[in-house]
């Protein structure tokens, strides 16, 4: 039971801490100054999600996101959604091999090198089905999430932090439904795809309560280190890297390749949710389909998606508050139905 609700939990984690998350960017956007209680509501949140979306995938045994959707949502919107969610995981994968092709250019190697050094690991990952993304992802995950953790605790060691929040400053509550919205869609076109794969409840609720508190908890210390250099974020692409500005090139080496780990767990969950998606669609192996699917995309790594995602991710952050109040919803009306049988 605790291997495989690791197993999850790690699944779930990499899913939602990508590039966005791991630079800070996404994190500085949302919280900020009096933030404490909106992260500790985005853990409670996030927690509930993760366990609704997994009961019902293992309720159903699914082997794709779309029975998950349907029973969150209804059958008509779930069209709706489901469209949205490949438009989503597709754009998403498209920025992050544009994301490894940056990352290897700013080391002043070309471009594709960057893109086929993601592209060829995504391939092979698929080669042992599901199998491979979760074993990938409990290799990967643990590496990330002590790296990053180790990074700001050493910082805030140093800068002598104080993580007990001022509860009578809290007017950034409300951030917490925005940030939780927008990382779900991915995770039902995740944790739909693993259904068929759960054997008990136990394993849901450690995933879940896990995830939460492992993310809640990143969060937090990040945010507040984050708030110690405020001035200097805004300087920043990356705001990681106003946290280290003081430190080593060998941190500002350590922290590229957790970042471009970040961007390949992130690739790898895009890239599960839609193979498993079309997969009943074509009889073909899903590192075949992966690879197909891959090979679109990398044309499209040259276009500019800035704009894109300047009005996509907050048109997804408000369509997406709608599934968040179903998913939140759905034991209540669930267990009311039950009653009425």
């Amino acid at each position: 039971m605790w291997k495989s609700g690791f197993k999850w939990m790690f699944l779930i984690i990499g899913t939602t801490i990508g590039a966005g998350y791991a630079s800070g960017r996404e994190l500085w956007q949302f919280f900020g100054n009096e933030s404490g209680l909106a992260i500790l509501l985005f853990a409670i949140l996030f927690s509930l999600s993760c366990y609704v979306i997994l009961q019902i995938s293992h309720e159903y045994k699914s082997s794709h996101y779309l029975p998950v959707l349907r029973i969150i949502i209804g059958p008509k919107l779930s069209y709706i959604y489901d469209g949205m969610i490949m438009i989503y995981l597709f754009s998403t994968t498209v920025i992050m091999l544009a994301g490894s092709g940056a990352t290897l250019e700013a080391f002043h190697f070309p471009f594709w090198l960057g893109i086929v050094v993601i592209v060829i690991p995504l391939i092979l990952t698929f080669v042992w089905d599901i199998n491979g993304v979760l074993s990938l992802n409990s290799l990967i995950l643990p590496l990330l999430i002590v790296g990053l953790l180790s990074t700001l605790l050493i910082f805030s060691f140093q800068e002598n932090l104080s993580f007990i929040p001022d509860l009578s400053k809290q007017r950034n509550w409300v951030a917490a439904f925005p940030f939780t919205a927008l990382n779900i869609l991915p995770l039902i076109a995740v944790l739909g795809a693993v259904g068929n794969q759960t054997k008990g409840k136990g394993e849901l609720w450690i995933a879940s309560i896990g995830s939460g508190v492992i993310l809640g908890s990143i969060s937090y210390i990040y945010n507040s280190s984050l708030i110690q250099i405020s001035d200097q974020v805004l300087l920043y692409e990356i705001p990681l890297f106003a946290i280290l500005r003081h430190y080593p090139y060998v941190m500002f080496l350590f922290v590229s390749v957790m970042l471009w780990l970040a961007i390949f767990t992130t690739a790898v969950s895009g890239t599960m949710g839609i193979v498993t998606r079309v997969r009943n669609m074509f009889t073909a192996p899903l590192w075949v389909l992966s690879a197909v699917i891959l090979l679109i995309m990398v044309p499209l790594t040259k276009i500019g998606f800035s704009t894109l995602i300047e009005y996509l991710y907050p048109l997804y952050g408000i369509l997406n508050l709608y599934v968040l109040s179903a998913i939140i919803l759905y034991p209540i009306i669930n267990r009311y139905k039950m009653e009425q049988k």
